[in-house]
């Protein structure tokens, strides 16, 4: 015996359908961003209160899956500030930054190791290895990635990025592994250098030739005045950036963020990006919609276009998208 469906019902369905509908245009709107970006590489700092967050971390890594299994390849570098400080606070140790990196001091050194390789890469890798064994933790003494010397003669064994190789990471990305990095260096003097991971991943993004960098942070993105949030910067130059950074205006946590993604562009990576990672799925609305979600830094052409696809070793797929 047939059953009427009812007003209730009726109306429960319509929804569905909207929803359904309303997924879909979001899928057809990120489609030509997906052609754009399979095949390359994208490099992600990841830190701040979405690394803190047991839920926003678990989103994060579940993102960063999703863009691996799109065609993307992620290459993951970490800090881990906030458990550093915690730690040595704790355990009595100072705690001073200057300019937004840390003075390391041999005893504060012990404790970025123990904390970033010691607990925060293993916590990340797990959490990424849930969605299978995709994850391969490292810091940048491993196979010498990331060799650096001292700062500053006042600033301890915090370390300057002189040089990255690559050959490890690109070996790794060529097995379809993700690399997720503790942005721990070491010197031609075989001492271990805590590196700002901001700047180890403008560094790393320069050296393998990043389609993007991209940096999660705690703030919305840059702004024009920070005391107004309605002077978010969507976009800005090259240009832009080096003069805000010579205005001596920016906070000192974004000082190395904003230094990175100097960096990377004068290099020739083409898409730097500050990101707030609180924000959820934050890396796949700036990556994957029209709008995004942060601040986005270009070169200062303003003819620019995306690098020629052609140019890239891509798989089969990644070949027949952008043919």
């Amino acid at each position: 015996m047939s059953q009427m469906t009812s007003e209730k019902q009726l109306e429960n369905i319509r929804a569905m359908r909207a929803q359904a509908v309303g997924q879909t245009q979001l899928l057809i709107e990120a489609l030509p961003w997906i052609k754009q970006s399979t095949g390359k590489t994208v490099v992600i700092k990841y830190g701040g209160a979405a690394m803190t967050d047991e839920k926003l971390r678990a989103d994060v890594m579940s993102d960063i899956v999703l863009m691996k299994i799109i065609g993307i390849n992620p290459i993951i570098v970490h800090g881990g500030g906030k458990d550093i400080t915690s730690l040595c606070e704790r355990l009595g140790l100072p705690v001073e930054f200057k300019d937004g990196f840390r003075v390391t001091p041999p005893e504060v050194m012990e404790i970025v190791k123990m904390v970033l390789v010691g607990k925060v890469n293993q916590e990340l890798v797990a959490q990424m290895n849930q969605h299978g064994h995709i994850a391969v933790g490292l810091n940048g003494a491993d196979a010498h990635i990331v060799k650096a010397h001292q700062l500053a003669p006042d600033m301890g064994l915090a370390g300057s990025v002189e040089k990255v190789d690559t050959t490890l990471l690109r070996d790794l990305v060529s097995d379809d592994y993700i690399p997720v990095i503790a942005s721990v260096a070491v010197g031609s003097d075989g001492r271990s250098y805590n590196v700002n991971a901001d700047s180890a991943a403008g560094e790393i993004a320069a050296a393998i030739g990043a389609h993007k960098v991209i940096f999660l942070t705690d703030v919305d993105g840059l702004y024009g005045d920070f005391a107004d949030k309605s002077s978010l910067i969507m976009r800005m130059q090259l240009s832009q950036a080096e003069a805000m950074r010579a205005s001596g205006a920016l906070a000192s946590g974004m000082i190395p963020k904003v230094e990175a993604c100097i960096k990377a562009l004068q290099a020739g990576v083409p898409r730097a990006h500050i990101l707030n990672g609180t924000i959820p799925h934050a890396l796949l609305l700036e990556i994957f919609t029209d709008q995004g979600v942060g601040t986005m830094i270009l070169p200062d052409d303003e003819d620019y276009v995306p690098e020629d696809f052609s140019s890239y070793p891509l798989d089969n797929l990644a070949s027949k998208l952008h043919g």
